[in-house]
């Protein structure tokens, strides 16, 4: 399952270095050569990712990536620090302020993909295309396919995130806002009820295979999964 990542990087020659690699992974790319261009990109719409590079004409890569940090609807935005700045100081500086990896230059378009994919499976494990399992169910994202025992599971697009997002964050209790802004995206305005509907679709389907009673309603939270 492809992320969206976003490259904010100001040097054309890279960034196209940088689009290439990540599209042959199989990922969206959105592109931008300052912090500005990127904040109205943020706005619109969260990714998955943001790879940043330190030096940007105007506002710094590491003053954007303290504004995303101090804001409360991208403060677990996964960021990686692209730069050629690569003294210790440096990098314990783009650590500490939240940076989750620090890929100096010139870097190995490979390793770079290798890095993304280790921070989104950390922090967004949905974006990758790993297959998941959990009681009974196992979801493949690269076939786009769910099974049970063998026999395979038919379900909608939505449905399908839906699933995908729950099982790779078992035990969690997820608000309906919090399912809407992950599997749906925070720039899609839906009515909350909407997340009770692909609900009810989703069990609905499970419910042959005997699956349905993992997804659990908790009142006055959301819903989760269960392992067992």
């Amino acid at each position: 399952m492809s992320a969206t990542i976003l490259v904010v990087e100001d040097e054309p020659a890279i960034q196209a270095l940088i689009e290439v690699n990540l599209r042959r992974a199989g990922h969206n790319v959105l592109l931008a050569a300052d912090a500005e261009t990127a904040r109205q990109l943020v706005r619109d719409a969260l990714p998955d990712l943001v790879l940043l590079d330190w030096m940007l004409p105007g506002m710094s890569g590491i003053d954007f990536a303290r504004l995303l940090r101090g804001d409360a609807r991208t403060r677990r935005l996964p960021i990686i620090m692209l730069t050629a700045r690569a003294g210790e100081r440096d990098k314990i500086d783009g650590l500490e302020l939240g940076a989750d990896d620090y890929v100096t230059k010139p870097f190995s378009p490979r390793e770079l993909v290798a890095r993304i994919k280790a921070v989104l499976r950390r922090h967004a494990p949905q974006a990758t295309e790993d297959a998941v399992e959990l009681g009974g169910l196992r979801l493949d994202p690269a076939t786009h396919r769910v099974t049970a025992g063998g026999e395979e599971i038919g379900l909608g697009p939505t449905e399908f995130r839906l699933l995908h997002f729950l099982m790779t964050h078992p035990e969690r209790v997820h608000a309906r806002s919090q399912l809407l802004d992950q599997v749906w995206g925070d720039h899609v305005f839906v009515e909350e009820r909407t997340v009770d509907v692909h609900i009810r679709r989703l069990r609905a389907a499970l419910e042959a295979s005997g699956n349905d009673a993992l997804i659990q309603t908790v009142r006055g939270s959301g819903y989760r999964i269960s392992s067992s």
